[in-house]
């Protein structure tokens, strides 16, 4: 899956969302920053009065390794955390939703003639002040060159959803480009907004697109430029004198790998650690972290989904009673309270429960390990003599994955092996390290089921298409993230339905019905909606947490010191 997906586990890039008021009035996402322990927690601060130049150095602690540095090519969220410093794409969108020229010099609507009504003609004007960090103009062909690569089919692209709708591209000039979109694709303006843009001056002279030194080295346009890499310790990057935006405001920062996320709380205690990325401050650290003299903490609601993914092509997990079974025998409240402190929100939808497009209603989990006893009897799942049960040959055991070093999840595990128990399942801990599970492992669909969070929104856009549509199996040639192998004929016509339409009301309707279906189907089995916990180091100002990507991390750019 393209992306330890929301900051929490599996997951891929989200490609963004349409700010809604100004694109078709789809509607708005929801705004990050809200509290979920009082007023000793920080919200979110924006950039005051930085200094005239860079100055001084940021550590940021990541507990996975980063280790795809070509943004166009599958990676997870903590290859994220350094994309967005060294790479822009056209636009991003800021935590309320709205999005914000970058590479462009404006969003472009219908009003400015940058859309057609019809949605599928779409005129974008650049900045004519960008280069790249070896100092090469950047200019429309770049543009041209980086969607062109994501369609080329001898490239391993992270994604080609919405991509593979663009025709006729043409560079009208240096700082204008033009193209068609096969058909009317709404949310094509949200994936913009995570898409990055290459030099085409650097790649066009590759001969294998998927490896070439600009992997160990890239060049992009972003607020820093790349230093160096040392594999499992650090990365460091420079700030980037001649960048276009804002900021840079540190004249370095290092993303230091500490896989273990309670060592990483301490160092960030103890001092050595300026901010906590990714997977932040685990929830049993979070009272203690309150009272720390000199650090402040960031609570924050995020997109991402705590689920158990099951692979549905494998032996038992094909029938959904397994799976309602199974779902009815977690007890999640138990995960919230006794491992997570009461932080996360129980939901039943892969949609965050702040977003405009969230269906109200849905089935509410009950735990219910009696009824689940008596699912499986009726359906001939037998206990053997040793309590698994057993159908038609098939076992009801199964292996459960997640990145090694998350105490939290491998507890969680401990409680899932104990719940499920009780009903004649047994379940085996698998786990590995982060960029190994995250890997082949989980996009080729080689494991039994999965604990992870995903943030299955493309920014605040509902459009699943990545993760559900049957097309989208990578496992089966898909090009898509749907490594649960979910296939289901009425998902795919609902996510063929919304994609095509403008309206909110109408996508409201449209995307209601596939969480619905979703829920019905059992593709995933959601625990909670999470919320993260990070920490800064007192001085650190510009942080803001951003529910529509998937790293707070998104403008370090703007961040500075003030001691």
């Amino acid at each position: 899956m393209a992306g330890d997906t929301g900051r929490f586990g599996v997951g891929a890039l989200r490609p963004g969302s349409p700010n809604r008021r100004q694109f078709f009035q789809l509607g708005a996402g929801a705004a990050a920053g809200w509290s979920l322990a009082g007023p000793a927690l920080a919200q979110t601060e924006r950039p005051g009065n930085p200094p005239d130049k860079p100055r001084g150095q940021l550590i940021a602690g990541l507990s996975q390794e980063p280790t795809v540095f070509h943004p166009l090519m599958p990676g997870i969220d903590v290859d994220q955390s350094v994309w967005w410093q060294l790479f822009s794409p056209l636009w991003i969108i800021d935590p309320e939703g709205n999005f914000v020229p970058d590479l462009a010099r404006e969003i472009p609507t219908i009003e400015n003639g940058g859309l057609s009504a019809d949605g599928l003609t779409w005129k974008i004007r650049l900045r004519s002040n960008v280069k790249w960090h070896d100092g090469a103009p950047f200019t429309a062909d770049d543009v041209k060159f980086s969607l062109d690569l994501i369609n080329n089919p001898d490239f391993r692209a992270r994604s080609r959803i919405g991509h593979d709708r663009v025709k006729d591209i043409k560079v009208v000039a240096p700082d204008e480009i033009h193209w068609r979109m096969a058909s009317p694709y709404s949310p094509y303006m949200s994936i913009l907004s995570l898409t990055f843009m290459v030099p085409k001056h650097i790649l066009e002279r590759v001969e294998d697109p998927n490896a070439s030194p600009f992997h160990d080295a890239p060049v992009g346009t972003g607020p820093f430029r790349w230093g160096e890499r040392v594999s499992g310790d650090r990365i460091l990057l420079n700030a980037h004198a001649g960048y276009h935006g804002r900021g840079p405001y540190v004249e370095r920062v290092v993303f230091k790998y500490i896989p273990d996320l309670t060592a990483l709380y301490r160092r960030f205690r103890d001092g050595q650690v300026d901010y906590t990325g990714l997977q932040g401050i685990q929830p049993n650290f979070v009272q203690e972290a309150k009272t720390l003299k000199g650090r402040k903490l960031f609570v924050s609601a995020v997109s991402a989904v705590e689920h158990i993914g099951p692979n549905l092509e494998f032996g038992p997990f094909a029938d959904r009673t397994v799976r309602e079974a199974l779902y009815l025998a977690v007890n999640k409240q138990a995960v919230i309270d006794a491992l997570n402190y009461g932080l996360p929100r129980q939901t039943e939808s892969f949609v965050p429960q702040q977003a405009w497009s969230f269906q109200q209603g849905l089935p509410q989990h009950i735990y219910d390990p009696t009824r689940a006893n008596a699912l499986l009897d009726a359906a001939g799942w037998v206990r053997g003599s040793d309590g698994v049960r057993e159908k038609g040959g098939i076992r009801l055991e199964f292996t459960n994955s997640t990145a090694a070093g998350n105490a939290v999840r491998e507890q969680t595990q401990q409680l899932l092996i104990r719940d499920w128990r009780t009903i004649g399942a047994t379940m085996r801990v698998k786990n590995m390290p982060a960029a190994v599970i995250f890997g082949e492992f989980t996009r080729q669909s080689k494991f039994n089921s999965l604990l992870v969070a995903v943030n299955f929104m493309l920014g605040s856009d509902p459009d699943v298409t990545t993760y559900f549509d049957s097309g989208s199996v990578p496992a089966r040639g898909g090009r898509g993230t749907n490594v649960y192998q979910y296939k289901s004929a009425e998902a795919d016509r609902l996510l063929a339905k919304g994609a095509r339409q403008f309206d909110r009301a109408q996508r409201k309707a449209t995307y209601g019905e596939l969480q619905r279906l979703i829920r019905s189907d059992l593709a995933i089995l959601p625990l909670f909606q999470h919320s993260l916990a990070e920490g800064l180091k007192e001085g650190l100002q510009g942080f803001r947490p951003n529910i529509n990507i998937s790293v707070n991390c998104w403008n370090m750019r703007e961040w500075y010191w003030t001691v």
